[in-house]
């Protein structure tokens, strides 16, 4: 009788450990920025562009293309709103700064039909915000006459909030 009450548990253990493998392998966890963190880098981002003369609008969004914040200066061109926020998708869908995705998908390249997908903008200014081996999500800048220099904004973005999302 003992000999059958350990196997019991044995296999009652089995299914117990089995059924925690196949729970973790049904679902995952994923890490966001909280709100304040967004908007501490759309601020930092805009800050950046102010010093250097340029009128912005900076999107925050998830790793799932959600926006967490869009931050318009008082001066940036209406399209910079659809812009910044086309700029985070693609790089956060395609897992590539939008300045490399401009060079990837140029005219006659494989990857140059790419372009025509609903939101997807191959223009610098569209970076990942990547800390800790996650990826948190995507900043966008636009309204600075390049991508070269939306791309300036940026950093400056991801630079405020690198070492809080290291942690």
């Amino acid at each position: 009788m003992k000999h059958l009450y350990r196997i019991l548990i044995a296999v009652g253990l089995a299914l117990v450990i089995h059924g925690n493998v196949n729970a973790e392998e049904a679902s995952y966890n994923i890490k966001l920025m909280t709100p304040e963190t967004a908007l501490k880098a759309a601020l930092a981002g805009m800050k950046e562009c102010r010093s250097i003369g340029y009128q912005v609008t900076v999107a925050v969004i998830d790793r799932t293309g959600q926006i967490q914040v869009l931050l318009r200066d008082r001066f940036a061109g209406m399209h910079t709103v659809e812009s910044a926020t086309n700029k985070a998708w693609t790089a956060v869908s395609f897992k590539t700064n939008t300045s490399q995705f401009a060079s990837n998908t140029q005219s006659g390249k494989e990857s140059s039909g790419i372009r025509h997908i609903s939101k997807v903008l191959a223009i610098g200014g569209g970076m990942m915000v990547e800390a800790g081996g996650n990826l948190y999500g995507a900043i966008g800048v636009s309204g600075a006459p390049s991508g070269d220099e939306d791309d300036k904004c940026t950093k400056a973005a991801i630079a405020s909030i690198f070492e809080d999302l290291e942690m």
